[in-house]
């Protein structure tokens, strides 16, 4: 037998099924789940909260689960009449026209009772079928091993795309009909009705600030800015600590939780370490200071109070990486990792200008802090959380009389005012009046100085200079330095502006 009769000889039956595989489907139990709908509208709603038409593996079985499920959501009855009207009159399935094959599926239908089994069936072929998509994907690029795509950034894509499939159950994105995205927001609007102060989004744990931007947005890249000294750590510390600790999960139908007030919280600390953030916290719960916790300045009665608070601070869900120099695709990584493992409802990035950029982006700095922020943007969105990132600003604030900071005093600002949904400054006018002491008491000016003082010791600016779903202004709020920490002002004369 020469080569080219040995190619197209045909193969042993057993060496045939192995080069050709059909993709998972199962046409049977998608005509069962098609009739039973046809013949009892009740079936569609027992499968319509988790299957979708791009689930199903037949084209025509789509288009008629499609047009039967828009027919049953406006009230009306979808039967073999009704849903012939919307398909084409002219299309075959083998000598059937699909009138005929509309009445076969409602003739031949099952109980309404399989309905769901037949529907998970279908969805959990779906979902073979998307993971064989990726797969083949993977193989297909690491056998050509493309330049712009080096290992570690296929791992990360892959990743990426295992999570969204289960996470949604599918991986392709496209579009969302207007009626979804109307009912997400009623949802929204229900939740917010339901939820401790009825804020829109997660609590700060900072009540002057939530009336002001209603929580924090799901989806929302959170700017935290300020000079050093300002306090921006110990905020953005303060409120993730206040949201892990009023977590209050609620069981979901399909046995997950969820957040019904609070959330688990990921903290990306880049500047400081683990032991030192957690060393501010328990300072700013004991009310110790901590340098005094540092140098081991504290008496037994103090010692008993940070016991009592870290046996406390171990059941809060605050997860905290000090990986420092992190890139945006490390760190989108491992928070699609914690959000599978533990949940993830807010995400906090100390601070931006720490992180890097892929090597694309080379020694242009200003490139690579755009390529950051609209990272984290994308993935606030694809994880369905907010993300608060602290950033930086210039020193154009100290050369200045009025050193309240600016949109523009934002460090490399155009991407990070751009991609922002919020924008919040930090300022305390304190730092900048300590510093201006008169050395000598009997000068006349020190009066002066010392009523200045008197003025704003203890108290912060938070700055509104940027929210796409509110207003913009100043909320004034307590700070105590020795613990870090960041309060609502007790005296109701002090009260937020708006500009």
């Amino acid at each position: 037998m020469n080569d080219a009769a040995r190619k197209l000889a045909p193969l042993p039956k057993d060496q045939a099924d192995q080069h050709y595989r059909e993709a998972p489907n199962n046409l049977e139990a998608e005509q069962a789940l098609l009739g039973a709908i046809l013949v009892n509208n009740d079936a569609f709603y027992r499968v319509s909260d988790f299957l979708k038409a791009v689930h199903l593996y037949e084209p025509l079985h789509r288009k008629i689960f499609e047009v039967a499920g828009e027919i049953i959501r406006m009230g009306k009855t979808a039967n073999p009449v009704t849903v012939k009207t919307f398909l084409k009159a002219d299309e075959k399935v083998g000598d059937l026209t699909v009138a005929q094959y509309l009445a076969r599926l409602a003739a031949e239908a099952v109980s309404i009772i399989n309905a769901e089994d037949y529907g998970r069936a279908i969805y959990d072929l779906a979902l073979r079928r998307s993971l064989i998509t990726i797969g083949e994907d993977m193989v297909n690029i690491a056998y050509d091993a493309p330049l712009d795509m080096p290992p570690q950034s296929q791992i990360e894509d892959a990743e990426r795309r295992l999570f969204e499939l289960a996470e949604t159950g599918r991986y392709d994105g496209g579009f969302q009909s207007f009626n979804d995205a109307v009912a997400l927001a009623i949802d929204m609007a229900g939740q917010a009705f339901e939820r401790d102060g009825h804020l829109s989004g997660i609590s700060t744990g900072i009540h002057s600030l939530d009336g002001k931007m209603g929580g924090l947005q799901r989806s929302d890249l959170i700017i935290l800015a300020g000079r050093p000294g300002m306090g921006k750590t110990s905020l953005a510390t303060n409120i993730a600590y206040n949201i892990a600790a009023a977590y209050e999960p609620e069981v979901q139908p399909d046995g997950s939780f969820k957040a019904k007030n609070g959330g688990v919280v990921g903290f990306y600390s880049l500047e400081m370490s683990a032991e030192q953030l957690a060393t501010r916290i328990i300072s700013e719960q004991t009310e110790v200071s901590s340098s005094k916790i540092r140098r081991g300045d504290i008496s037994e009665a103090d010692f008993e109070k940070l016991v009592a608070c870290s046996q406390m601070m171990q059941k809060v869900p605050l997860y905290i990486d000090q990986t420092g120099g992190i890139s945006i695709a490390q760190l989108a990584a491992r928070a699609r990792r914690l959000k599978r493992q533990r949940g993830l409802d807010v995400l906090v990035v100390d601070y931006v200008q720490l992180m890097t950029g892929s090597k694309k982006s080379g020694e242009n700095r200003v490139q690579e802090i755009t390529e950051i922020t609209t990272g984290l943007k994308a993935l606030g969105k694809e994880l369905n959380v907010p993300i608060i990132a602290l950033s930086q600003l210039s020193r154009a604030v100290e050369s200045r009389e009025d050193k309240r900071p600016q949109l523009s005093d934002l460090r490399e600002s155009g991407s990070i005012e751009q991609d922002a949904d919020v924008v919040l400054f930090v300022f305390r006018e304190e730092y900048y009046v300590k510093n201006m002491e008169p050395r000598d008491e009997l000068d006349p000016k020190y009066e002066e100085w010392k009523m200045q003082m008197d003025k704003v010791k203890g108290t912060a600016d938070v700055i509104i200079a940027k929210q796409r779903h509110g207003p913009t202004g100043t909320v004034k709020l307590a700070f105590q330095s020795e613990f870090t920490r960041f309060s609502d002002l007790a005296d109701p004369s002090f009260t937020q502006y708006e500009h």
